[in-house]
Protein backbone atom coordinates (compact mmCIF):
# COMPACT_ATOMS: atom_id res chain seq x y z
CA UNK A 1 0.00 0.00 0.00
CA UNK A 2 2.82 2.19 0.91
CA UNK A 3 4.28 1.63 -2.54
CA UNK A 4 0.82 2.74 -4.23
CA UNK A 5 0.68 5.97 -2.03
CA UNK A 6 3.58 6.69 -3.36
CA UNK A 7 3.19 6.46 -7.45
CA UNK A 8 -0.36 8.41 -6.38
CA UNK A 9 1.81 11.50 -4.90
CA UNK A 10 4.99 11.29 -7.58
CA UNK A 11 1.93 11.20 -10.37
CA UNK A 12 0.19 13.77 -8.72
CA UNK A 13 3.48 16.37 -8.99
CA UNK A 14 4.05 15.19 -12.29
CA UNK A 15 0.29 16.42 -13.03
CA UNK A 16 1.13 19.02 -11.02
CA UNK A 17 3.87 20.57 -12.91
CA UNK A 18 2.49 19.46 -16.48
CA UNK A 19 -0.52 21.97 -16.19
CA UNK A 20 1.43 24.75 -14.46
CA UNK A 21 4.05 24.40 -17.53
CA UNK A 22 1.28 23.98 -20.12
CA UNK A 23 -0.70 27.45 -18.79
CA UNK A 24 2.91 29.20 -19.03
CA UNK A 25 3.39 27.97 -22.06
CA UNK A 26 0.60 29.29 -23.66
CA UNK A 27 0.78 32.21 -22.49
CA UNK A 28 4.29 32.91 -23.78
CA UNK A 29 4.34 34.53 -26.94
CA UNK A 30 7.67 34.17 -29.47
CA UNK A 31 8.60 37.61 -29.02
CA UNK A 32 8.65 37.45 -25.07
CA UNK A 33 11.19 34.11 -25.84
CA UNK A 34 13.06 35.85 -28.09
CA UNK A 35 13.92 38.56 -25.88
CA UNK A 36 14.24 36.05 -23.28
CA UNK A 37 16.76 34.44 -25.45
CA UNK A 38 18.65 37.72 -25.84
CA UNK A 39 18.94 38.22 -22.23
CA UNK A 40 20.54 34.44 -22.00
CA UNK A 41 17.79 33.19 -20.07
CA UNK A 42 18.18 29.71 -19.08
CA UNK A 43 15.57 27.06 -20.59
CA UNK A 44 15.17 30.23 -23.43
CA UNK A 45 16.08 28.35 -27.04
CA UNK A 46 13.69 25.40 -26.21
CA UNK A 47 11.21 28.17 -25.48
CA UNK A 48 11.89 30.31 -28.37
CA UNK A 49 11.52 26.46 -30.50
CA UNK A 50 8.22 26.10 -28.64
CA UNK A 51 6.81 29.39 -29.39
CA UNK A 52 7.00 28.73 -32.99
CA UNK A 53 4.92 26.13 -33.27
CA UNK A 54 3.59 24.78 -29.66
CA UNK A 55 0.75 22.39 -31.31
CA UNK A 56 2.83 19.39 -30.77
CA UNK A 57 4.45 20.43 -27.60
CA UNK A 58 1.45 21.27 -25.84
CA UNK A 59 0.22 17.89 -27.72
CA UNK A 60 2.47 16.00 -25.60
CA UNK A 61 2.24 17.46 -22.34
CA UNK A 62 -1.68 16.79 -22.40
CA UNK A 63 -0.88 13.10 -23.62
CA UNK A 64 1.71 12.48 -20.31
CA UNK A 65 -0.88 14.98 -18.01
CA UNK A 66 -3.49 12.75 -18.92
CA UNK A 67 -1.61 9.54 -18.44
CA UNK A 68 -0.28 10.56 -14.78
CA UNK A 69 -3.53 11.55 -13.89
CA UNK A 70 -5.06 8.35 -14.84
CA UNK A 71 -2.07 6.62 -13.19
CA UNK A 72 -3.09 8.63 -10.06
CA UNK A 73 -6.28 7.48 -10.25
CA UNK A 74 -5.85 3.72 -10.37
CA UNK A 75 -3.56 3.91 -7.51
CA UNK A 76 -5.84 5.71 -5.08
CA UNK A 77 -8.35 3.10 -6.35
CA UNK A 78 -6.35 0.45 -5.21
CA UNK A 79 -4.63 1.55 -2.19
CA UNK A 80 -8.68 2.61 -0.87
CA UNK A 81 -9.60 -0.67 -2.27
CA UNK A 82 -7.33 -2.97 0.49
CA UNK A 83 -9.08 -1.49 3.56
CA UNK A 84 -12.30 -0.74 2.40
CA UNK A 85 -15.33 -3.68 3.15
CA UNK A 86 -16.51 -3.06 0.38
CA UNK A 87 -15.98 -1.78 -3.73
CA UNK A 88 -18.82 0.56 -3.29
CA UNK A 89 -17.17 1.78 -0.34
CA UNK A 90 -13.99 1.59 -2.75
CA UNK A 91 -15.89 3.82 -5.28
CA UNK A 92 -17.13 6.47 -3.30
CA UNK A 93 -13.83 7.12 -1.11
CA UNK A 94 -11.75 7.12 -4.46
CA UNK A 95 -13.94 9.25 -6.44
CA UNK A 96 -13.94 11.81 -3.75
CA UNK A 97 -10.33 11.58 -3.56
CA UNK A 98 -9.64 11.85 -7.15
CA UNK A 99 -11.91 14.65 -7.16
CA UNK A 100 -10.63 17.12 -4.33
CA UNK A 101 -6.90 16.17 -6.35
CA UNK A 102 -8.35 16.86 -9.68
CA UNK A 103 -9.49 19.95 -9.13
CA UNK A 104 -7.42 21.81 -6.91
CA UNK A 105 -4.17 19.99 -7.64
CA UNK A 106 -4.18 19.66 -11.46
CA UNK A 107 -6.58 22.42 -12.24
CA UNK A 108 -6.72 25.45 -9.83
CA UNK A 109 -3.50 25.54 -8.36
CA UNK A 110 -1.25 24.84 -11.47
CA UNK A 111 -2.71 26.75 -13.69
CA UNK A 112 -3.64 30.22 -10.72
CA UNK A 113 0.79 29.16 -10.38
CA UNK A 114 1.72 28.94 -14.33
CA UNK A 115 -0.20 32.73 -14.39
CA UNK A 116 1.21 34.67 -12.11
CA UNK A 117 5.02 33.25 -12.47
CA UNK A 118 4.69 32.98 -16.44
CA UNK A 119 8.31 33.67 -17.24
CA UNK A 120 9.42 31.52 -14.48
CA UNK A 121 7.83 28.07 -14.78
CA UNK A 122 7.95 28.63 -19.19
CA UNK A 123 11.83 28.49 -19.09
CA UNK A 124 11.53 25.44 -16.46
CA UNK A 125 9.01 23.65 -18.33
CA UNK A 126 10.21 24.25 -21.91
CA UNK A 127 13.25 22.15 -21.90
CA UNK A 128 11.48 19.13 -20.34
CA UNK A 129 8.60 19.34 -22.73
CA UNK A 130 10.96 19.74 -25.49
CA UNK A 131 12.54 16.37 -24.29
CA UNK A 132 8.75 14.64 -24.08
CA UNK A 133 8.36 15.29 -27.25
CA UNK A 134 11.73 14.34 -28.79
CA UNK A 135 10.61 10.03 -27.26
CA UNK A 136 6.16 10.18 -27.08
CA UNK A 137 6.26 12.82 -30.01
CA UNK A 138 4.72 10.44 -32.80
CA UNK A 139 2.50 8.86 -30.02
CA UNK A 140 0.96 12.17 -29.11
CA UNK A 141 0.79 12.45 -32.99
CA UNK A 142 -1.12 9.55 -33.57
CA UNK A 143 -3.41 10.04 -30.95
CA UNK A 144 -4.59 13.39 -32.05
CA UNK A 145 -4.56 11.84 -35.75
CA UNK A 146 -7.41 9.35 -34.24
CA UNK A 147 -9.12 11.88 -32.24
CA UNK A 148 -9.28 13.62 -35.56
CA UNK A 149 -10.91 10.51 -37.18
CA UNK A 150 -13.65 9.73 -34.84
CA UNK A 151 -15.02 13.54 -33.80
CA UNK A 152 -17.58 14.88 -35.67
CA UNK A 153 -16.27 18.87 -37.06
CA UNK A 154 -13.05 19.95 -37.96
CA UNK A 155 -11.38 17.72 -35.21
CA UNK A 156 -8.58 18.96 -32.86
CA UNK A 157 -7.51 22.20 -33.69
CA UNK A 158 -3.83 23.61 -34.15
CA UNK A 159 -3.07 26.65 -32.34
CA UNK A 160 -4.77 28.38 -29.06
CA UNK A 161 -7.54 29.43 -31.36
CA UNK A 162 -10.11 27.03 -33.47
CA UNK A 163 -12.01 30.29 -34.80
CA UNK A 164 -12.17 33.91 -35.46
CA UNK A 165 -15.04 34.10 -33.06
CA UNK A 166 -12.71 32.09 -30.34
CA UNK A 167 -10.31 35.46 -30.68
CA UNK A 168 -13.00 38.30 -30.73
CA UNK A 169 -14.57 36.17 -27.91
CA UNK A 170 -11.28 36.23 -25.63
CA UNK A 171 -10.57 40.07 -26.70
CA UNK A 172 -14.02 40.92 -24.91
CA UNK A 173 -13.04 39.25 -21.94
CA UNK A 174 -9.71 41.09 -21.55
CA UNK A 175 -11.97 44.29 -22.35
CA UNK A 176 -14.17 43.29 -19.61
CA UNK A 177 -11.04 42.47 -17.08
CA UNK A 178 -9.64 46.13 -18.02
CA UNK A 179 -6.82 44.10 -19.33
CA UNK A 180 -7.14 46.17 -22.28
CA UNK A 181 -9.05 49.87 -22.66
CA UNK A 182 -12.45 50.02 -24.34
CA UNK A 183 -11.14 51.92 -27.64
CA UNK A 184 -8.48 49.42 -27.99
CA UNK A 185 -11.27 46.41 -28.07
CA UNK A 186 -12.70 48.29 -30.59
CA UNK A 187 -9.78 49.32 -32.20
CA UNK A 188 -8.91 45.13 -32.29
CA UNK A 189 -12.42 44.17 -33.26
CA UNK A 190 -12.36 47.01 -36.21
CA UNK A 191 -9.51 44.60 -37.73
CA UNK A 192 -11.28 41.85 -37.83
CA UNK A 193 -14.18 43.79 -39.87
CA UNK A 194 -11.89 45.19 -42.62
CA UNK A 195 -11.99 42.51 -44.72
CA UNK A 196 -16.24 42.40 -44.94
CA UNK A 197 -15.63 46.25 -45.58
CA UNK A 198 -15.59 47.19 -49.12
CA UNK A 199 -14.41 50.40 -50.95
CA UNK A 200 -17.99 51.54 -51.48
CA UNK A 201 -18.79 51.76 -47.71
CA UNK A 202 -16.20 53.82 -46.73
CA UNK A 203 -15.54 56.29 -50.02
CA UNK A 204 -16.59 59.81 -50.33
CA UNK A 205 -19.57 59.40 -52.61
CA UNK A 206 -19.35 61.11 -56.05
CA UNK A 207 -22.11 63.88 -54.76
CA UNK A 208 -20.24 65.03 -51.68
CA UNK A 209 -16.93 64.91 -54.21
CA UNK A 210 -15.34 68.62 -54.82
CA UNK A 211 -13.26 68.56 -58.07
CA UNK A 212 -11.86 71.44 -61.15
CA UNK A 213 -12.35 71.56 -64.44
CA UNK A 214 -9.65 70.34 -66.91
CA UNK A 215 -9.42 73.89 -68.40
CA UNK A 216 -8.93 75.99 -65.86
CA UNK A 217 -5.15 77.36 -64.63
CA UNK A 218 -3.37 77.13 -61.45
CA UNK A 219 -4.59 80.19 -60.23
CA UNK A 220 -8.26 79.08 -60.21
CA UNK A 221 -6.70 75.70 -58.89
CA UNK A 222 -5.36 77.45 -55.92
CA UNK A 223 -8.11 79.79 -54.70
CA UNK A 224 -10.28 76.27 -54.93
CA UNK A 225 -7.90 74.57 -52.79
CA UNK A 226 -8.06 77.90 -50.15
CA UNK A 227 -11.60 78.17 -50.10
CA UNK A 228 -12.25 74.42 -50.16
CA UNK A 229 -9.76 73.11 -47.67
CA UNK A 230 -8.94 69.90 -49.45
CA UNK A 231 -5.28 69.36 -50.23
CA UNK A 232 -5.97 67.19 -53.39
CA UNK A 233 -8.73 67.40 -55.93
CA UNK A 234 -9.65 65.20 -58.80
CA UNK A 235 -9.63 66.86 -62.54
CA UNK A 236 -12.61 66.26 -64.68
CA UNK A 237 -13.13 66.79 -68.40
CA UNK A 238 -16.54 66.77 -69.18
CA UNK A 239 -18.36 65.32 -66.56
CA UNK A 240 -18.04 63.99 -63.28
CA UNK A 241 -17.35 60.11 -64.67
CA UNK A 242 -14.44 61.81 -66.80
CA UNK A 243 -11.87 61.95 -64.39
CA UNK A 244 -8.18 62.81 -65.95
CA UNK A 245 -6.16 62.60 -62.91
CA UNK A 246 -5.94 64.42 -59.85
CA UNK A 247 -4.52 67.72 -58.70
CA UNK A 248 -2.26 68.36 -55.31
CA UNK A 249 -1.92 71.60 -54.15
CA UNK A 250 1.54 70.68 -52.96
CA UNK A 251 2.04 70.37 -56.70
CA UNK A 252 0.43 73.59 -57.39
CA UNK A 253 2.13 75.67 -54.77
CA UNK A 254 5.47 74.51 -56.00
CA UNK A 255 4.71 75.46 -59.46
CA UNK A 256 3.24 79.39 -58.75
CA UNK A 257 6.23 79.48 -56.31
CA UNK A 258 8.56 78.96 -58.57
CA UNK A 259 6.88 80.98 -61.94
CA UNK A 260 4.02 83.12 -60.76
CA UNK A 261 3.34 84.06 -64.42
CA UNK A 262 2.55 80.58 -64.93
CA UNK A 263 -0.68 80.98 -61.79
CA UNK A 264 -2.81 82.35 -65.30
CA UNK A 265 -1.90 80.52 -68.04
CA UNK A 266 -0.91 77.03 -67.30
CA UNK A 267 -3.64 74.42 -67.28
CA UNK A 268 -4.43 72.45 -64.21
CA UNK A 269 -3.94 69.42 -66.64
CA UNK A 270 0.61 70.14 -66.90
CA UNK A 271 0.63 69.63 -62.77
CA UNK A 272 -2.29 66.75 -62.17
CA UNK A 273 -0.74 63.43 -61.72
CA UNK A 274 -2.18 59.93 -62.71
CA UNK A 275 -4.90 58.73 -60.44
CA UNK A 276 -5.46 54.80 -59.58
CA UNK A 277 -8.85 53.26 -59.98
CA UNK A 278 -10.49 50.76 -57.94
CA UNK A 279 -14.09 49.10 -58.26
CA UNK A 280 -16.62 50.19 -55.52
CA UNK A 281 -16.92 46.25 -54.10
CA UNK A 282 -12.99 45.75 -53.76
CA UNK A 283 -12.15 44.68 -49.94
CA UNK A 284 -10.63 47.38 -47.75
CA UNK A 285 -7.97 45.37 -46.77
CA UNK A 286 -6.84 44.71 -50.05
CA UNK A 287 -7.06 48.18 -51.54
CA UNK A 288 -5.11 49.38 -48.66
CA UNK A 289 -2.50 46.69 -49.15
CA UNK A 290 -2.14 48.49 -52.55
CA UNK A 291 -2.31 51.46 -52.09
CA UNK A 292 0.80 51.29 -49.73
CA UNK A 293 2.66 49.14 -52.94
CA UNK A 294 1.40 51.80 -55.22
CA UNK A 295 2.19 55.23 -52.87
CA UNK A 296 -0.60 56.15 -53.87
CA UNK A 297 -3.23 58.00 -50.84
CA UNK A 298 -6.38 58.48 -52.90
CA UNK A 299 -8.07 56.48 -55.81
CA UNK A 300 -10.95 56.86 -58.01
CA UNK A 301 -13.31 54.39 -56.94
CA UNK A 302 -15.20 53.14 -60.02
CA UNK A 303 -18.79 51.51 -60.41
CA UNK A 304 -20.47 48.60 -62.24
CA UNK A 305 -21.05 50.63 -65.50
CA UNK A 306 -17.64 52.18 -65.18
CA UNK A 307 -18.81 55.36 -64.20
CA UNK A 308 -17.30 57.27 -60.99
CA UNK A 309 -19.44 55.99 -57.43
CA UNK A 310 -16.90 58.18 -55.14
CA UNK A 311 -13.42 58.59 -53.83
CA UNK A 312 -11.31 57.20 -51.32
CA UNK A 313 -7.82 57.79 -49.48
CA UNK A 314 -5.87 55.90 -46.64
CA UNK A 315 -7.24 58.20 -44.03
CA UNK A 316 -11.14 56.41 -44.90
CA UNK A 317 -9.38 53.14 -44.67
CA UNK A 318 -7.92 54.55 -41.52
CA UNK A 319 -10.64 55.52 -39.84
CA UNK A 320 -12.48 52.64 -39.93
CA UNK A 321 -9.83 51.14 -37.57
CA UNK A 322 -9.18 54.16 -34.87
CA UNK A 323 -12.64 56.22 -35.70
CA UNK A 324 -12.84 59.72 -37.39
CA UNK A 325 -9.61 61.75 -37.48
CA UNK A 326 -10.57 65.40 -36.57
CA UNK A 327 -9.05 68.41 -37.40
CA UNK A 328 -7.37 70.46 -34.76
CA UNK A 329 -9.19 73.65 -35.33
CA UNK A 330 -12.59 71.59 -35.26
CA UNK A 331 -15.58 72.50 -32.92
CA UNK A 332 -17.01 69.71 -30.79
CA UNK A 333 -20.54 71.80 -30.83
CA UNK A 334 -21.75 75.06 -32.23
CA UNK A 335 -24.30 76.79 -30.79
CA UNK A 336 -27.25 79.34 -32.42
CA UNK A 337 -25.73 82.60 -32.43
CA UNK A 338 -27.16 86.17 -33.56
CA UNK A 339 -24.27 88.36 -34.97
CA UNK A 340 -24.66 91.97 -36.29
CA UNK A 341 -23.62 92.51 -39.99
CA UNK A 342 -22.10 95.52 -41.24
CA UNK A 343 -25.26 97.04 -42.97
CA UNK A 344 -26.92 96.74 -39.54
CA UNK A 345 -29.20 93.70 -40.30
CA UNK A 346 -28.91 90.34 -38.24
CA UNK A 347 -27.19 87.38 -39.22
CA UNK A 348 -27.44 84.52 -37.87
CA UNK A 349 -24.87 81.57 -37.31
CA UNK A 350 -26.34 78.02 -37.30
CA UNK A 351 -24.55 74.24 -37.12
CA UNK A 352 -24.93 72.67 -40.93
CA UNK A 353 -26.39 69.68 -39.03
CA UNK A 354 -29.43 72.21 -37.70
CA UNK A 355 -32.77 70.50 -38.84
CA UNK A 356 -34.59 72.54 -41.51
CA UNK A 357 -37.92 73.09 -39.67
CA UNK A 358 -36.16 74.27 -37.14
CA UNK A 359 -34.63 76.91 -39.18
CA UNK A 360 -37.97 77.96 -40.95
CA UNK A 361 -39.91 78.01 -36.90
CA UNK A 362 -36.74 80.54 -36.26
CA UNK A 363 -37.47 82.64 -38.86
CA UNK A 364 -41.00 81.85 -39.40
CA UNK A 365 -40.64 81.25 -43.03
CA UNK A 366 -42.26 78.36 -45.00
CA UNK A 367 -39.48 75.99 -46.73
CA UNK A 368 -40.19 73.39 -48.37
CA UNK A 369 -37.65 70.24 -48.24
CA UNK A 370 -38.66 66.88 -48.73
CA UNK A 371 -35.53 65.42 -49.95
CA UNK A 372 -33.16 67.09 -47.00
CA UNK A 373 -33.50 67.56 -43.47
CA UNK A 374 -30.46 69.76 -42.26
CA UNK A 375 -29.41 73.38 -43.12
CA UNK A 376 -26.15 72.19 -44.88
CA UNK A 377 -27.96 69.93 -47.43
CA UNK A 378 -30.85 72.56 -47.89
CA UNK A 379 -27.75 74.58 -49.59
CA UNK A 380 -26.76 71.63 -51.38
CA UNK A 381 -29.60 71.45 -53.13
CA UNK A 382 -30.64 74.93 -53.26
CA UNK A 383 -26.93 75.64 -55.34
CA UNK A 384 -27.33 72.36 -56.94
CA UNK A 385 -23.75 71.30 -56.36
CA UNK A 386 -21.38 70.73 -53.30
CA UNK A 387 -21.08 74.42 -51.27
CA UNK A 388 -17.28 75.08 -50.02
CA UNK A 389 -16.47 78.20 -47.84
CA UNK A 390 -18.48 81.66 -49.41
CA UNK A 391 -21.46 79.76 -51.08
CA UNK A 392 -24.76 80.96 -51.38
CA UNK A 393 -28.05 79.94 -51.91
CA UNK A 394 -31.54 81.94 -51.86
CA UNK A 395 -34.57 79.69 -50.29
CA UNK A 396 -37.61 81.12 -48.67
CA UNK A 397 -36.93 84.75 -48.53
CA UNK A 398 -33.44 83.45 -46.57
CA UNK A 399 -29.90 84.16 -47.56
CA UNK A 400 -27.75 80.77 -47.01
CA UNK A 401 -23.87 81.40 -46.72
CA UNK A 402 -21.23 78.56 -46.28
CA UNK A 403 -19.26 79.88 -43.80
CA UNK A 404 -16.92 77.45 -41.97
CA UNK A 405 -15.56 74.09 -43.31
CA UNK A 406 -14.68 71.20 -40.82
CA UNK A 407 -13.42 67.68 -40.46
CA UNK A 408 -11.33 65.93 -42.33
CA UNK A 409 -13.61 65.48 -45.26
CA UNK A 410 -14.07 69.42 -45.52
CA UNK A 411 -17.83 69.04 -44.65
CA UNK A 412 -19.65 72.64 -44.05
CA UNK A 413 -19.81 73.34 -40.69
CA UNK A 414 -21.62 76.02 -39.53
CA UNK A 415 -24.40 78.30 -42.18
CA UNK A 416 -25.04 82.10 -41.91
CA UNK A 417 -28.45 83.39 -42.59
CA UNK A 418 -29.73 86.31 -43.31
CA UNK A 419 -33.36 87.33 -44.22
CA UNK A 420 -33.62 89.09 -47.01
CA UNK A 421 -35.32 92.62 -47.64
CA UNK A 422 -38.86 91.92 -48.99
CA UNK A 423 -38.74 94.86 -51.55
CA UNK A 424 -36.29 92.47 -53.19
CA UNK A 425 -35.48 88.94 -52.39
CA UNK A 426 -33.30 88.38 -55.56
CA UNK A 427 -31.11 91.58 -55.10
CA UNK A 428 -28.44 89.63 -53.77
CA UNK A 429 -27.63 87.87 -57.74
CA UNK A 430 -27.16 91.32 -58.84
CA UNK A 431 -24.09 92.21 -56.17
CA UNK A 432 -21.98 89.22 -57.42
CA UNK A 433 -20.68 87.89 -61.30
CA UNK A 434 -21.93 84.95 -62.51
CA UNK A 435 -19.41 82.11 -61.67
CA UNK A 436 -17.68 80.94 -65.15
CA UNK A 437 -18.76 77.46 -64.72
CA UNK A 438 -21.47 77.95 -62.79
CA UNK A 439 -25.33 78.04 -63.97
CA UNK A 440 -26.96 80.49 -66.36
CA UNK A 441 -28.52 83.66 -64.72
CA UNK A 442 -32.23 82.92 -64.38
CA UNK A 443 -34.80 85.74 -62.84
CA UNK A 444 -35.79 84.26 -59.30
CA UNK A 445 -33.37 80.91 -59.57
CA UNK A 446 -31.43 80.38 -56.27
CA UNK A 447 -28.00 80.10 -57.34
CA UNK A 448 -24.42 80.01 -56.16
CA UNK A 449 -22.04 82.46 -56.01
CA UNK A 450 -18.91 80.98 -55.41
CA UNK A 451 -16.88 82.97 -57.19
CA UNK A 452 -14.95 83.27 -61.03
CA UNK A 453 -12.30 81.12 -59.83
CA UNK A 454 -13.66 77.36 -58.39
CA UNK A 455 -16.06 74.69 -60.00
CA UNK A 456 -17.51 72.09 -57.82
CA UNK A 457 -18.92 68.76 -58.95
CA UNK A 458 -22.89 69.14 -59.73
CA UNK A 459 -24.75 66.81 -57.20
CA UNK A 460 -26.04 63.47 -59.26
CA UNK A 461 -28.99 63.74 -59.53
Amino acid sequence: MTALVLVAILTTVVTFLLAAGETALIRTGRHRAEQLLEEGRRGAGALVRISVDASPYLAVATFVRVTAEAATAVAVTVAVDMVADSHWQTALVATAIMAVVSFVVVGVSPRTLGRRHVESVALLAAPVVRLLRVFLGPVAKLLVVFGNAVTPGRGYAEGPFSSESELRDLVDLAGESALIEEDEREMIHSIFELGDTVAREVMVPRPDLVSIKAEKVLRQAMSLFLRSGFSRVPVVGEDADDVLGMLYLKDVARQVNSNSGSARTVPVTEVMRPVQRVPEMKRVDDLLREMQQARQHVAIVIDEYGGTAGLVTIEDILEEIVGEITDEYDRDHVEVETLAAEDGTDVVRVPASLPVDDLAQMFDVEIESEDVDSVGGLLATVIGRVPIQGAVGLVGGLELTAERMAGRRRRVATVLVRRLPETDPGSRDSDHDEPEDGPDATPGRPRATDGPETTEVTRAR
